[in-house]
């Protein structure tokens, strides 16, 4: 350690020990610090004036109501994994950190549940999660329709009972089942077989959402899902884990891949969340739907506190931003890790509305 590193032992009341030091990077790192006009995050309005600066213990921010459960802070874990080795570990660390911090929590794909209680402890997580978050379940809309057809989704909806979720997610997700050679396949239109879902789950009070896995939803479809009885609808958008590019190269070098091989273009169509955040925008400017009545999940490739902040006040709804990869790989190290990327993330959210407006979209 240098003298300049070294705090004196008796300095003054008011005397920064560390000022030395601290000049000493400035003239060290001031070359490698310069920055061009191009580089500049053009997204915010920065207002340095306005708002006292303690960030290290206030993480307070509005809260959210979903499913009748409170959010303290707009950060959703979007739903990742289930049934496998791995999942039930990773899981149990997501649901502590929900609890701890007040996020919402989207289960991966419990479709296993319905064939037997093999994986049921890797989903039975609302003693870890508590009461107070929003805790939901997840199916594909093949299962979905199957259910519906053999019991009117009672089977379903009792596997939600068991688990104490307050909704569930019903994914719809054609691409990634095409490019999928074991994929699923539904007769009817996916929004046939939400309408008839949901008239089964208001029997059960079950609040129900819809979610795309990483293409996002067109216009068409998008104000479509917005009139139906669904109160939570997810982007799953265009820009983050891209299920249909995962499944070919699942199986790309299988007999079985090389027909849709050479279709491999039809992975990169779709909506970024930008693009959706517009259009909903857009149906509320027309009176499609009021703006109470939905609760939004903007999700799809949103990595940073300064990407979900600028969409979730850009939509003129309620809503808050997901994010399952950088979830899941905290979670992959160990929990002190997880909990300390939340805080992380979150103080870096704290940041951004203290200081931050946001402008308008163009």
């Amino acid at each position: 350690m240098s003298d300049n590193d070294k705090a004196p032992l008796n300095s003054p009341k008011g005397t920064d020990p560390h000022s030395a030091k601290r000049k000493t990077h400035h003239l060290e790192f001031a070359r490698n610090a310069q920055v061009s006009a191009a580089q500049m995050n053009e997204w915010f309005d920065y207002e340095p004036l306005l708002q006292g600066f303690s960030p290290e213990g206030d993480l307070s921010f509005p809260e959210l109501k979903v499913a009748g459960k409170i959010m303290k802070v707009p950060v959703w874990i979007s739903s990742m994994t289930g049934g496998a080795s791995a999942a039930g570990p990773i899981n149990r660390k997501l649901a502590l950190a929900a609890k701890k911090f007040g996020l919402g929590f989207g289960l991966g794909s419990c479709r296993p549940l319905l064939e037997s209680d093999q994986y049921f402890s890797d989903f039975d997580l609302r003693p870890l999660v508590g009461d107070e978050v929003p805790f939901f379940a997840n199916f594909g809309v093949a299962q979905v329709e199957e259910q519906l057809t053999k019991d009117g989704a009672n089977k379903l909806l009792d596997i939600c009972e068991r688990l104490h979720v307050d909704g569930v997610f019903v994914h719809i997700n054609p691409l990634q089942e095409w490019f999928q050679p074991e994929g699923d396949r539904w007769q009817r239109p996916a929004l046939e077989i939400v309408k008839d879902f949901c008239d089964q789950a208001k029997k059960r009070s079950l609040c129900v959402g819809v979610k795309e896995v990483g293409q996002g939803m067109g216009p068409r479809s998008l104000k479509a899902l917005m009139e139906l009885p669904v109160e939570v609808i997810e982007f799953g958008a265009f820009g983050g884990t891209n299920f249909s590019l995962l499944e070919t190269l699942r199986h790309e070098k299988s007999n079985e891949f090389q027909e849709l091989n050479t279709n491999k273009e039809m992975c990169y169509v779709g909506h970024t969340a930008l693009e959706m955040v517009r259009l909903v925008n857009q149906f509320f400017i027309d009176k499609s739907v009021k703006r109470d009545e939905k609760f939004f999940i903007i999700s799809g490739g949103i990595s940073s506190s300064l990407q979900g902040y600028f969409l979730t006040e850009s939509l003129q709804g309620l809503a808050c931003y997901g994010m399952a990869k950088p979830f899941l790989e905290a979670s992959q190290e160990s929990e002190e890790a997880l909990m300390s990327f939340v805080e992380d993330h979150l103080r870096s959210l704290k940041m951004a509305h203290t200081f931050l407006v946001p402008k308008p979209l163009s």
